[in-house]
């Protein structure tokens, strides 16, 4: 890492949203470029390693996310030395302005992505619709996408009903249907809930013969936060880079799942609405013998009264 990042990222959680809008364009201005894309959007490109890791991400995503308020591809930097290129928009866009199609119109005219020996996009949600729609500026990229949107345009996706409001963004011009621009990948991976009905009909709308499709049950709908807390979206990241990422691999990852609190009261919230009395009691069981977890405690004393009340019965 070159002098300039030995302390990369740098700590800019105290700052306010403008202060931080400032120091991010002042980063990318120092150590690659800062672009600015009209009122919403804006890129910033620190160069480091020949591995480019392209990120999509919201301003509040940010600010919630990173514990420096910095972006993703900052820390990717950090961890594996990779360069990074953030799209930064205020509020879920999807990325679809003019501006932004203009801005990697000129990357592609420059052979911008040509300098790199491999290009990896990333995003969730509607940054990860952006991702893959994207995407096709970089033949041979890696995509990985968390939920992503594949449109909102009503004709294909009118059985959504999260984003009504958006579906006057222009889904049909350049860059638009996502699950088109990742045929050039290399490789695209979708992440998603199959029990979150809306993202499981979208991941459906992706598949292709260069697309992976993963099902994360009762990790709901917000992987991303998810992911990050339980350091599986470093796991990926580095896995899909190193081309090591595969079912077998993923399925260890998961493991950790186990650990998770939100993942397990899913779980058993879903088998008390199926009345599997029985497989609950296993789930309990399960838990308190490995975790502190005060309500599973509880209601496993409840199961346990209850059965004992009714043999005396």
């Amino acid at each position: 890492m070159t002098q300039e990042t030995t302390t990369f990222p740098p700590d800019l959680s105290e700052l306010s949203r403008g202060q931080l809008l400032t120091a991010l364009r002042d980063i990318g201005t120092e150590l690659g470029f800062a672009e600015p894309l009209g009122r919403s959007h804006a890129g910033i490109f620190v160069e480091e390693g020949d591995t480019l890791f392209v990120s999509f991400e919201t301003m509040s995503g940010i600010e919630t996310l990173s514990p420096t308020r910095t972006p993703l591809g900052f820390d990717m930097l950090k961890r594996h030395g990779w360069s990074s290129l953030t799209l930064i928009s205020r509020g879920d866009t999807w990325f679809r302005d003019p501006r932004v199609y203009g801005f990697f119109d000129q990357l592609l005219d420059d052979g911008f992505f040509d300098e790199f020996e491999q290009v990896i996009f990333y995003g969730a949600g509607p940054c990860g619709y952006a991702a893959g729609a994207f995407s096709v500026a970089a033949p041979g990229a890696k995509v990985v996408m968390l939920q992503p949107q594949a449109t909102l345009d009503p004709r294909v996706t009118e059985w959504d009903e999260r984003f009504v409001e958006h579906r006057r963004l222009d889904f049909t011009s350049r860059y638009g249907f996502a699950p088109d621009m990742i045929d050039a990948a290399e490789q695209a991976h979708v992440f998603y809930d199959p029990r979150e009905r809306f993202d499981a009909m979208h991941s459906a709308l992706y598949e292709r013969r260069n697309v992976s499709r993963h099902r994360m049950p009762y990790m709901g709908p917000a992987l991303q936060g998810d992911m990050l807390s339980l350091g599986l979206l470093h796991q990926i990241l580095e896995q899909v880079a190193n081309d090591s990422f595969t079912p077998a691999s993923f399925a260890k990852m998961m493991r950790i799942r186990r650990k998770h609190m939100p993942y397990l009261r899913r779980l058993l919230s879903d088998v008390d609405k199926m009345e599997r009395p029985e497989l609950a009691k296993m789930i309990c069981s399960n838990v308190v013998a490995r975790m502190k977890a005060p309500r599973f405690r509880r209601r496993l004393a409840q199961m346990q009264a209850a059965e004992e009340a009714a043999r005396d019965a």
